[in-house]
């Protein structure tokens, strides 16, 4: 196993950042979409973002994170991904 490989193993959690930007509707609508949410995951997820600042939405292994960060910054929310 080479050494990058060996770095990206553990688990990941991506965390979606509050922004002036994107509606409370449109962040629900995409963590439903995206990473799998039921209606009230997305919805208590959406409140913790806009009252503390972020959320953690995610967490797996870095490609399916690495999946999920992709389709979230295309989607225009503003996230990061950190290992556990």
């Amino acid at each position: 196993m080479s050494k990058k490989n060996y770095k990206k193993r553990g688990k990941y959690i991506i965390h979606v950042l509050n922004d002036d930007v994107n509606t409370y509707e449109y962040v629900t609508t995409q963590l439903r979409e995206l990473c799998g949410h039921n209606y009230f995951q997305s919805i208590q997820c959406t409140n913790i973002i806009h009252s503390v600042g972020k959320c953690d939405v995610f967490t797996g292994p870095y490609n399916m994170c690495s999946e999920v960060y992709t389709e979230l910054l295309e989607s225009g929310l503003n996230v990061t991904i950190s290992k556990k």
